[in-house]
Order: C-alpha cells, then structure tokens, then sequence
C-alpha cells in the first residue's frame, strides 16, 4: 500500500504540475474567467478531457494484486486493474465547469477507460459520468452557499468521488482489489483535487485582485485628470495631464498631440520629441488619418527618424470628441517585452474615458456661448460631488464585489453620456432621460442601498416623445434629497409619466414629510436656501420650461394631507418624427 501512496503521488504531482502551468497562461485564466460561456465549456471539456487522457495512460498497473512497473499505458491486459488520478481530474472538471463540463469530461475519461481495456470494464463508463455530473452539481450547491473559496470543501469532494469509484471498483471486479487501492486512492485523490482547486481560485483570486485595484488607479487617474481635458485639447492642460498618466501607469513615455502638432511629451525621448513641433511619427500620422488604434513592436514601426531614439514600442490611440479625431495619445515602451495585452486593454479603456472627458470639455465650452441664461445654468454640468461620492462608492466595493464595481462603472459612464447629450441639446428622448435616470439611481443606491424604493411607471409608446434633458432626474433627485430627512426606510418615490390629449404629464410623488406652507410658494419660482444644494435646480427647471414652451409648460408642486410631495409638470406631448 505504501508502494503504490508513493507511485499515486508521483502522477498526482504531473498533473499537478501541468495545472500550475496551464493555469498561468493568459488565455486560459480568461476562459476560467468566463467559463459560463459555450465556448469557454467546449476549451475546458477539451482541456480537461485531455488530462482525464493523460491519467488512463500514465496509470499504475496492478495484476494479481501486485504492482506491475509501467511508465505509460497505452493498453490494459485482461484481468489487470490500473490505479491513476482519473477521477481527480473528473471531479475538478465538474468543480471548475458544472454538470455540463463534468459529464462530458468524465464520459470521455470512461470511454477512453474502456478501450484501453480492450472493451472490459464498461462499468468505469458510468461511474465516470456519474462522478462527473455529482461534482458539477456540487459546483452548483457550492455557488448558492457562497463557499467557492472554503478549500477544504474540496478535499472532500474528492474523497467522496473516490469512494463512489471504489464502490464499483468493490462491486464489478472484486473486493480485494478494491482493499488493497482504496486508501491510497482516496486519500490521493482528496489531496490532489484540494491542491488542484485550491490553485486554480488562487490564480482567480489573483486577477481579481489586479482588476480591481487597476479599476481603482483607473478611476484616480480619471478623476486627477478630468479638470485638464475638461479644459481641452492645450499645450497647459496636456502636459499636466501627460505627467499624471505616466505617474499612474508607470511607463516610459507618454505623449499627447492634437490633429497637427505634438502637445505635452513626458519621460524618454522628450529630448527630440518636444512639444509645438509637428507630430514627427508615421505612426502618430496614420492614427490621426484612420482614427484606428495602433500598435508599434519596433522602432522602425514607430518611424521616429531620430536614430537615438530610446522608444522601442508603443501604443497610439485616437482621441475622439463628437465622433472625430482630435488628436492622439500615445503610450511608449523602452523594452519591447513590457507591451502587453493588459497594456493594450488599458489604452483602449483610457482613451474611451479620456475621450468622453475632452468631449465634456467642448460641451462646457459650447454651453457658455448660450444666450439663455436658463439653459446655461444647467446643462453641461456634472455635479463633481455626485461623481466624487460616486468613484468613492465604487472605490469600496472593489474587493467585496468586483462585479457590482464594474456594473456601476458602466452605470457612471451612461450617466456622464447622459449628461453629454443634454449639453448639446434642448431636448432629448424620454427613454434617454430614463436611462440617464436609471443610472443615476444604481449609483445613488449602491450608497443608500435598500434606503430608497423607486417605481417608475411609464408607456413605452412614449419613449420618443421629446422633452427637457434633466427634467424627471432633477425631480427624483430632489424627491431623494429632500423629501426624508434622516429617515432611512419606507422612503417611497413614484414617477408616473403619461398623455392626456396633446399634453404630456410627467409627475414625481413621494411619501415624505411633505413641504413647509412658506416654502411651497417659492418652489420653482426663486432660489430656495438649501443645506444639501444650491437651492436653484427647481427654479431652473421652471425656467427652462417656459423658455422652451411659453405658458403650454408649467411646473406644478403640491403637498399631501398625509405626509409627502406631488411635483408635476405639464408640457405639450412632441414626438420624434411627428405626432401621428
């Protein structure tokens, strides 16, 4: 029995091994990353179907009960067992992929098994399926009672899967041989699958950890540099952002440049490639013609014409604002080997952002050029506090929950879009404003979370009527503001949006505590000294719609009896493409 403990951890360490290996390599970590994907359970059906191979042939024999030595199998003699790591790899395929990925894997194993033997031991077919969909729905057990990270649940996964095989073992061919491999197996097996699994959420863990702390500088890196591309496409702000980009990320040289000429350069190469000269690259050319990013390996691809140039890869994105290029970023590598695909997944992500940044930017600019001083105060405007408290929010939850933190990411970029749109025009979709809405709220209540309860109630004919950006999100978010005080349950806000003839009503009611008499008169009508704002939002509104509908468009404010708010405004129901 010794003997074969010792044989078993020998094949148990190649495998082992070969998952150590397999597991540190990029694409592999992304299809565990995405292993609810059919592609990604076809690459681990075949993956592990091939393990489960390797072990059949990589098998310790045993004829008459005694060790036969043998370094590879390719067949089993009649009346000879084999003692291997099979079900270790069956088991671990139904941890890592589910029933479907475990099944599969272990009627691959048993079938191979069967062959092997010249067609004897059709019994192996069947446990090996039957180990193979138990472990996927454990897998399944283990997800629901968020213990996917409690090693030890592991070990005994595979010691049970074990004695479910030396149960047919016991049964179809003999109890002796089932004595003299239980122990070593079992115990084997229960050790192997711990390691085994133990290695893969390491790795999982791992990249986890560097998405969310890459998310984390990210979202710093935006917040840092949000004030110089707010102010454009300049040399001031380009370099003062250039510097805290190559602060952040750490490589060898950022340069920023506008459609002609070379705007901030920081790190190597700043020497010769030096701002206020034209973009000199070929590279940096055929970015700013194709609007395509680039990626260079060389310094020949670069097509610096300085032969003492130090760069020797980089990255050229396009920068866009409304849908143009107005310039480029570039990223610079002095050691060729340190451009990798995180490099180029960050580019990408740096651009989008910057981009969106630059774009806010102009609509800021093109917003103080209005001469309605109405519109002016509100559009064009992201509330630094709201995206501060937002970043801080989505900050905290990147070690607790990495997919919430990137849901919310998503949810602050159609905010910011949200607020792009309404900068540029008067008035927008109502199904755009509730997307704005939505968004707004997710992040809102990632911070309150269960404090506030939301319905809106809508016709989804009215999702091309036009109306004022902002309109319904300055209500809500007044109603979530002011309306509770300190209260911090059945706080209830309803949004009913409606027709009635040519007259479209959309209304924000909440179960408050309702609007003081002296207060109810101005609402809307002049600036209100707020703690928690600047007390104008409604009284802009208010002017907002009678500048873009006369006397058709009217903020009405109520308070209820019992308690609450009434907020409504009535304007004249306008369809995309026509009122038919």
């Amino acid at each position: 029995m010794l003997d074969l403990f010792i044989l078993m951890m020998e094949r148990v360490g190649l495998i082992i091994l070969l998952a150590f290996l397999l597991v540190n390599v990029s694409y592999f970590k992304r299809v565990l990353e995405n292993r609810e994907q059919l592609s990604s359970k076809v690459i681990l059906i075949v993956v592990f179907g091939l393990f489960a191979i390797l072990t059949n042939f990589t098998a310790i024999e045993i004829t008459g009960n005694k060790i036969v030595p043998s370094n590879f199998l390719t067949h089993i003699s009649e009346n000879t067992s084999i003692a291997n790591a099979r079900t270790l790899v069956i088991s671990v395929a139904g941890l890592v992929g589910g029933p479907s990925v475990g099944t599969t894997v272990g009627g691959i194993a048993g079938l191979h098994r069967f062959f092997q033997g010249s067609g004897e031991g059709s019994f192996y077919i069947f446990s090996s399926l039957l180990i193979g969909l138990v472990s996927g729905l454990i897998r399944l057990l283990l997800i629901k009672k968020q213990w996917q990270n409690k090693s030890f649940v592991y070990a005994l996964v595979g010691i049970l899967m074990e004695s479910v095989q030396m149960i047919f073992v016991a049964v179809f061919s003999g109890t002796e041989l089932a004595k003299m491999i239980a122990g070593p197996m079992i115990m084997i097996n229960g050790i192997g699958t711990f390691i085994f699994m133990s290695i893969i959420n390491i790795t999982l863990k791992q990249e986890e950890q560097a998405k969310a702390v890459q998310t984390h500088d990210v979202l710093n890196l935006a917040a840092q540099t949000l004030p110089y591309f707010r102010a454009g496409l300049k040399r001031e702000s380009s370099q003062a952002a250039a510097e805290i980009i190559q602060r952040y990320t750490k490589l060898a040289a950022i340069s920023m440049t506008d459609k002609h000429q070379i705007l901030a350069h920081v790190g190597a190469g700043s020497d010769h490639h030096i701002p206020e000269l034209e973009v000199i690259t070929e590279l940096s050319k055929k970015v700013l013609q194709s609007g395509e990013m680039l990626i260079a390996h060389s310094k020949e691809q670069i097509g610096c014409k300085n032969p003492n140039c130090p760069l020797a890869a980089a990255i050229v994105i396009p920068l866009f604002a409304h849908e143009k290029v107005v310039g480029t970023l570039k990223m610079y590598f002095t050691d060729e080997s340190k451009l990798t695909y995180v490099e180029e997944e960050l580019a990408e992500g740096l651009a989008t952002i910057f981009s969106s940044q630059i774009e806010l930017g102009e609509a800021e600019e093109r917003s103080q050029l209005l001469k309605d001083a109405e519109i002016k105060s509100l559009q064009a405007q992201v509330n630094p506090h709201f995206f501060f408290n937002a970043i801080n929010t989505i900050s905290a939850l990147m070690r607790r929950d990495t997919d919430q933190a990137r849901s919310l990411l998503l949810q602050l970029s159609t905010y910011f879009r949200g607020n792009l749109t309404g900068a540029r025009q008067t008035k927008i979709l109502l199904s755009q404003e509730l997307q704005h809405l939505a968004a707004y709220l997710q992040l809102e209540q990632a911070r309150f979370p269960n404090r506030y309860q939301i319905d809106v109630q809508t016709n989804d004919a009215l999702n091309n009527a036009l109306i004022p950006p902002y309109a319904v999100q300055i209500l809500v978010e007044n109603a979530i503001k002011h309306a509770f005080a300190n209260r911090k349950e059945n706080n209830y806000v309803e949004v009913a949006i409606r027709s009635e003839k040519d007259v479209l009503i959309l209304q924000v009611e909440d179960n408050g505590v309702g609007i003081k008499a002296d207060l109810l008169s101005q609402l809307g009508k002049q600036a209100v000294v707020s703690e928690k704002g600047t007390g104008t939002a409604l009284e802009n509104l208010s002017r907002r719609l009678h500048s873009l509908y006369g006397e058709t468009g009217e903020l009405k404010v109520e308070t209820k009896k019992n308690g609450g708010a009434i907020f409504t405004i009535s304007l004249p129901l306008e369809l995309k493409g026509g009122n038919e």
